[in-house]
């Protein structure tokens, strides 16, 4: 029987002619792309338009009686309150994940943790967008005081934090009641690396994914601040 490799993305190169952002917000951009694939042989000129996304992180925090910190936020797009992990936006394209993880667990649950590990790295929509999230454990957990100079606004100050059985929440999942993607994803692994014994990543791993898009990240916001 031979030998099948482990399942992985791969980072692929492309050669790109054409790139233009069309639409510009406060979070994300519109772009457009010309370049070129192989295709048995053959080389096809494609355009595809996507959402360029700064990226972002989320926390599943586990206590000791297995309950998991959620906020309920309002997201306009869903037209939902959803069930969430406490979450945000990466600030820079070299932000450290793992410190970023840290700080928004703070913000938006005040809470910190003694132990951390990277549960999932999830491109959202990849066919049509640059998002990608990384999902932490964070357990030994205690209270914190929020950033020096950090307010909620908006939607984030209706959200309160919520404690859920870590079972309930998967019933939820597998019920249809609970549809955040980063909620889904943590919650899951956690459950698929306790039955299965897997060694979580250490916090600090390297994330390939979001490695791989950086220099287009980049590209994004100098081309925005040129606009400005």
């Amino acid at each position: 029987m031979s030998h099948v490799p482990a399942p992985a993305d791969q980072v692929t190169e492309v050669d790109r002619h054409d790139h233009q952002v069309l639409a510009a917000g406060a979070i994300s951009t519109f772009v457009q792309d010309e370049f070129s694939l192989t295709v048995d042989g053959h080389t096809e000129t494609m355009r595809r338009q996507y959402m360029g996304h700064p990226g972002a992180v989320a926390i599943i925090a586990i206590d000791a009686d297995d309950r998991v910190a959620c906020v309920h936020q309002y997201r306009h797009p869903a037209g939902m309150t959803m069930v969430e992990p406490p979450a945000g936006l990466l600030d820079r394209p070299d932000e450290d994940p793992w410190a970023a993880a840290r700080r928004e667990l703070a913000e938006e649950a005040e809470l910190a943790a003694d132990h951390w590990a990277v549960l999932a790295d999830v491109a959202l929509s990849p066919g049509g967008s640059m998002e990608q999230i990384r999902v932490f454990l964070a357990t030994g957990l205690q209270p914190t005081a929020r950033p020096e100079g950090f307010v909620l606004e908006g939607e984030e100050r209706l959200m309160g934090l919520a404690w859920h059985h870590l079972d309930d929440l998967v019933a939820g999942i597998l019920g249809g009641r609970l549809s955040s993607p980063s909620l889904i994803a943590g919650v899951l692994a956690v459950k698929a690396a306790r039955s299965s014994g897997t060694t979580l990543l250490p916090p600090d791993s390297p994330w390939p994914a979001r490695a791989a898009q950086r220099p287009r990240l980049v590209e994004l916001l100098d081309e925005l601040a040129r606009r400005e």
